[in-house]
């Protein structure tokens, strides 16, 4: 039997299980995927020498790194891994970013704001770029050339088209919580896309929705970096 899981904290919102356990099921492959929750990612060492794969999410997609012995092409560009096959770290959540907005962008669509600095909003700004759309960074402490939720005026957002939240915020089982941007200033030009895919309608995306604006959740990108997760692993 081979042997798959994922590492982070916390994982009570994991959807990699469920999908991974029932394809196998499905699909007759000898294999289980189990969750490992860890509180420090030093504890990381014996799982990447027992696994046959592994995903990563928060909040250890950079922290990985210095665990592994090497780097796709990919995730080097990104600076963050989300899969693991043989001690090499890959990055597949842009990739399922990608094939996932792109179906909802307009040709007009071409400035973005990225709320969050983490793990998974490296893999957004890598698959904006690479969809030839600019973006700024936003941040609670916002370095060079970012911006603070304070500084979101009118025009900045009347000059963006595109608003991605990578933040855990409403995120189950805290789904009260939501970016603290002017939705007031959000109209039918603007496109929200929450990478949070559970609940199903974010108050970020219910915002967006109230206001016209077209909406879009995680669960797209959450398919497309699993399945290319295990076209990894098979190689």
């Amino acid at each position: 039997m081979r042997h798959f899981g994922i590492i982070g904290n916390p994982l009570v919102q994991s959807f990699s299980a469920r999908y991974f356990n029932e394809k196998f099921q499905r699909e007759g492959i000898d294999a289980e995927y189990s969750l490992y929750p860890l509180d420090r990612i030093e504890d990381v060492t014996p799982l990447l020498n027992s696994l046959d794969g592994m995903n990563v999410t928060m909040p250890f997609k950079q922290e990985v790194i210095r665990h592994l012995d090497g780097l796709d092409e990919t995730a080097k560009q990104v600076g963050a891994v989300n899969v693991i096959c043989r001690r090499i770290g890959y990055n597949t959540d842009c990739l399922g970013f990608m094939r996932s907005i792109r179906e909802m962008l307009r040709e007009e669509d071409r400035r973005a704001l990225i709320l969050g600095t983490g793990g998974a909003s490296k893999a957004v700004q890598y698959g904006l770029s690479q969809l030839g759309i600019a973006w700024t960074l936003v941040s609670r402490t916002p370095g060079e050339g970012m911006l603070g939720y304070d500084e979101l005026t009118e025009e900045v957002m009347r000059d963006v088209q595109v608003i991605v939240n990578t933040t855990p915020l409403g995120m189950y089982p805290n789904v009260d919580g939501k970016a603290d941007i002017p939705y007031a200033w959000i109209g039918a030009e603007h496109l929200l896309f929450d990478c949070v895919y559970n609940p199903e309608t974010t108050q970020f995306l219910a915002e967006g929705v109230k206001r016209g604006a077209r909406t879009m959740n995680g669960m797209g990108m959450l398919y497309g970096q699993a399945e290319e997760a295990w076209r990894i692993w098979q190689v």
